[in-house]
């Protein structure tokens, strides 16, 4: 193969890889505003600050009431709730596979970790309903266990994979020096992992976080299936709660079309679209830090 003709297969290449570039971000900006013009054509039907500050969202009452504020509230309920037990789990797990766990365990249990991210969020929500659900119902007195804790240990397992992941590269990312440092000074392993591995890890560590939450903000099917879906006001992990996700899931193929309904349902959409862009740049801002830190 001649000059000429390597030449000709790189520039293909580059444009290949600048169309595929080009067209990702085209998607991208026509499905926010393609939801942003219908999230408009419902705010000129109903006011943006009864939508913000409404307390109850019934579209098909006689008095239809749109506030996003129940929904809000469930979501970033099972969020917190989930990251509250994938955190520690997802930190610590990782931690041990980096620093403690020998290599054939390590074979062991990445590939284990990487497959939990395969299992189907279908499965796992029919796992919230016949195992989770019925164990918080015995545990609560209560007559299930669909509610918002059962959504967020759920939840948690999903975010497992990419928090575990992320985390345990950022910790093999600091320097060895660092830890030789440590332990020159006679600090055990412990203490090297707690103040020094983990602190220079930090900015990876806080890009795990904000991917994971990325992910569970987004689930649909597994909260759809485990939190119950009441319309109520949620108060507390006891009791059933419905999601931005799980509301766009269940009401979309029953709403009439063009109507304040429909155009309501883009409007709680776009503002999920927000919510998870604004988390994972967040996200994606940290694992440049780390990047960074780290090229340095």
């Amino acid at each position: 193969m001649n000059i000429a003709a390597r030449e000709n297969i790189d520039k293909a290449v580059k444009l290949l890889i600048r169309s595929t570039g080009m067209i990702v971000i085209i998607i991208l900006a026509g499905i926010f505003f393609m939801l942003l013009y219908n999230a408009i054509a419902f705010f000129l039907k109903v006011s943006p600050i009864d939508f913000i500050t409404g307390t109850q969202w019934n579209p098909s009452g006689r008095q239809a009431s749109y506030g996003i504020v129940p929904l809000l509230v469930s979501t970033t309920l099972v969020t917190l709730g989930a990251m509250v037990i994938a955190i520690p789990l997802g930190i610590g797990t990782a931690a041990f596979i980096s620093e403690y766990a020998g290599k054939r365990l390590k074979n062991i249990l990445k590939p284990a970790i990487e497959m939990l991210a395969a299992v189907p969020s279908v499965a796992i929500g029919f796992l919230g309903i016949v195992i989770v659900g019925p164990f918080l119902a015995r545990l609560i007195g209560q007559p299930n266990g669909l509610n918002a804790l059962n959504g967020a240990i759920l939840l948690s397992v999903m975010a497992l994979p990419t928090i575990i992941t992320v985390t345990e590269d950022a910790l093999r990312g600091v320097p060895h020096s660092y830890k030789e440092a440590s332990y020159g000074i006679g600090a055990n392993k412990w203490q090297t992992l707690t103040k020094v591995t983990i602190p220079a890890a930090a900015p990876g560590i806080l890009a795990a976080i904000m991917l994971g939450i990325g992910r569970t903000i987004g689930e649909t099917m597994t909260v759809l299936m485990a939190t119950g879906n009441a319309q109520a006001f949620p108060h507390g992990f006891f009791r059933s709660v419905r999601t931005i996700t799980a509301t766009i899931a269940i009401e979309t193929g029953e709403v009439p079309y063009q109507t304040t309904h429909y155009f309501a349902l883009f409007a709680i959409a776009t503002v999920l679209f927000i919510m998870t862009l604004v988390v994972n740049l967040i996200g994606e801002y940290f694992v440049n830090r780390f990047r960074k830190y780290h090229s340095a």
